[in-house]
């Protein structure tokens, strides 16, 4: 069948997207310094780690809620929890109450993007997923890029607050929007909410069919993890401060999405694996450029580079995590892979923050460490059978991977 344009709610839910990945982006580059200030700057590691450890715990519990109450409650649940923890962060003054709401806001990413790869893999078809996919990770991108820039732009000419304050706010317009969309979860399969539905079977909490993705996933976000750990006190020592600390994550984010926009459908025509070796390839010599940066522009080269292969690697994954799941249990496939995801980013940022422990001639091999997963990551790819791609299958495709019809309310 020919591929059906996108929708408006298509558009709307990456408006949702955008906005829900500026609010708590908005935060990173100056959560590091204020962590300090408090009196627990050997806890850096934690920043990202505690975020990462309750995102991947509550990945279960929206990968069922998704697939059984629907997609739009999932992702309400995980916007609110966002706008909540920014009223918050102004008035945590100890490490521990800091830590403590680190972990409660983890919740958001848990609960957020499940809901919403669910709901776009509903609208879209499957020749145009990769696609699909890629544009809305240019959309994350975009408030991930936005996010950093603007906090430490906050945080200079206003204050710490406003900028926390700033993130509520951001995360309750993307609230908004998500109720201006119609659920797409099949009536047959929608519950009313109950606890009992927070009771999970082992079989509830990971999808086998997945397992592929997931091994990838894990592999190569363990960088990312270590990356946002590290790339503040970097970009210091190498005299990129104040709102100059965000021009890492700028030329990062830039490079992600000219390849997101450029080569969008290259997963649709080339197949998932064959993709996803070459953003491998492409993620390892960023971090061998992080390795060795004696300077500004081999620092900020690494930065294009590396977003060069996550622009190609993350919308791959995600389309391919959905080609191999059961369309009944869509979301705990998204789950399944989200899972992953957390897991290489909070052991990440944990061993990088163990192994820099704030000593600028550690560095190096916090970014060894990362380049020696994805090496592995590409190792697997190139011994994983490369299937058709989703561009060249039948055009009759079966009724079971059919998008759904969806409107907007």
């Amino acid at each position: 069948m020919p591929s059906r344009p996108y929708s408006i709610g298509f558009w709307l839910m990456c408006l949702s997207s955008f906005l829900f990945f500026l609010s708590f982006n908005l935060l990173l580059p100056e959560l590091p310094d204020h962590l300090t200030r408090l009196g627990g700057g050997e806890y850096k590691g934690f920043i990202i780690a505690l975020f990462t450890l309750t995102a991947g715990l509550s990945r279960p519990f929206s990968g069922k809620l998704a697939d059984t109450v629907g997609r739009i409650p999932v992702m309400v649940l995980g916007s609110v929890v966002c706008f909540l923890c920014g009223f918050f962060y102004p008035v945590m003054l100890s490490v521990s109450g800091f830590l403590g709401l680190r972990l409660l806001h983890g919740f958001s990413t848990g609960f957020k993007p499940t809901g919403t790869a669910a709901y776009v893999a509903d609208i879209v078809a499957v020749e145009r997923r990769g696609e699909a996919m890629g544009l809305l990770g240019v959309t994350g991108s975009l408030g991930m890029a936005a996010g950093p820039a603007l906090g430490s732009w906050l945080a200079q000419h206003f204050s710490l607050n406003v900028m926390f304050y700033t993130s509520s706010v951001v995360a309750l317009l993307s609230v908004l929007v998500q109720g201006t969309l119609t659920e797409t979860l099949p009536v047959a399969q929608r519950q009313k909410f109950s606890f009992g539905l927070l009771r999970l079977r082992w079989a509830e909490v990971l999808e086998p069919l997945v397992w592929p993705p997931a091994v990838v996933t894990a592999l190569c976000l363990f960088p990312f993890g270590a990356v946002l750990t590290v790339i503040p006190d970097q970009s210091r020592l190498l005299g990129l401060a104040g709102s100059h600390k965000g021009y890492f994550y700028i030329a990062y984010t830039v490079a992600s999405l000219l390849v997101r926009v450029g080569l969008g459908r290259a997963s649709d025509t080339y197949g998932r694996v064959p993709v996803l070796r070459w953003s491998a390839a492409l993620l390892a010599l960023g971090l061998a450029l992080l390795v060795w940066s004696p300077s500004v522009p081999v620092f900020l080269g690494a930065a294009v580079v590396f977003g060069l292969g996550t622009g190609l690697n993350s919308p791959t994954l995600y389309a391919w995590t959905i080609d191999l799941s059961n369309p009944l249990y869509r979301g705990r496939a998204v789950a399944t892979m989200y899972i992953a995801l957390e897991f290489g980013i909070g052991l990440g940022a944990l061993l990088a923050g163990w192994i820099f422990n704030n000593i600028a001639a550690h560095l190096p091999y916090v970014h060894a460490a990362s380049l020696t997963c994805v090496l592995l990551a590409l190792g697997y790819l190139w011994w994983l059978p490369i299937t058709p791609a989703p561009g060249a299958l039948p055009a009759a495709l079966p009724a079971e991977i059919e998008p759904m019809p969806e409107t907007v309310g």
